[in-house]
């Protein structure tokens, strides 16, 4: 989902008060209640506020979207960030690519690269890379969440293990300002968690309604990454948080210094 300006200090005003009313920011912004209503009725359903009486809220939910709405959420912006990361990835290395929507992106991206040894517990990213100059491709055991195709769990944690890689490609489904990377699926981080330790450098791929999201449990902090790929420069903690821990920041819309001002 690509917010207007006005939908993105809407989405920064719930955040910091707590709740917005349909009447406040209609006059604030100069435009019609009806305006403000759909603006929070789009913002609603891409999983960013809940609609409450007389305005909205931020979205606190404890389960994800669905994978499919979360395909096309941001959908551009994704690809860039697929594009961006993917050009960090040379011929001839070893990587583990992570189940996301954003992780795919990286994966298509990658086709026409040559020689690589490629990890997943993503089914989707091995069907985007076969029959192309991948050397190999290496899938998970353990169950699979037939809701996405991942594969998670015990079974899959001891998997990853087995491997040291050159690159680690993950997503997540919440940034806090802080530093903290956040997701849902207890089994699904450990995992996460597998890969990072397994990886010489770690990618970070999320776009910037991550920002605007929440998720309950802790993937890891910003000192278990290297390189953060986004589309839009982060807000200024987050950028503080990175220089502190050495995270170098790419912007897929070329903007790649994180140091100018951004609220």
């Amino acid at each position: 989902m690509v917010l207007s300006d006005r939908q993105t200090e809407i989405m920064a005003r719930a955040r910091v008060e707590g709740r917005v009313t349909v009447d406040g920011l209609a006059a604030d912004f100069g435009v019609t209640t009806q305006t403000i209503r759909r603006d929070l009725n789009l913002m609603s359903q891409g999983g960013l506020l809940t609609r409450v009486h007389g305005g909205a809220v931020p979205a606190t939910s404890v389960t994800n979207l669905d994978y499919a709405e979360r395909r096309a959420l941001a959908l551009d912006e994704k690809r860039a960030i697929g594009q961006h990361a993917a050009a960090m990835i040379p011929n001839g290395c070893s990587l583990i690519i992570n189940i996301g929507t954003t992780t795919e992106q990286v994966a298509l991206a990658l086709r026409e690269r040559h020689d690589l040894f490629v990890v997943t517990n993503n089914i989707n990213v091995v069907n985007i890379l076969s029959g192309t100059t991948t050397k190999e491709i290496i899938l998970a055991g353990g169950a699979v969440r037939q809701s996405d195709g991942a594969i998670v769990g015990n079974d899959a944690v001891e998997f990853i293990r087995k491997f040291r890689v050159d690159f680690a490609i993950i997503g997540a489904s919440a940034l806090d300002e802080d530093g903290s990377i956040m997701d849902f699926d207890v089994r699904e981080v450990a995992v996460a968690r597998a890969i990072t330790a397994n990886a010489r450098r770690t990618i970070l791929v999320c776009d910037h309604t991550k920002f605007e999201r929440s998720a309950p449990v802790r993937i890891c902090d910003l000192s278990d990454i290297d390189h953060f790929v986004s589309d839009r420069r982060p807000p200024r903690a987050f950028c503080n948080a990175c220089e502190r821990e050495g995270v170098d920041i790419v912007v897929a819309s070329g903007v790649a210094d994180a140091t100018d001002s951004h609220d």
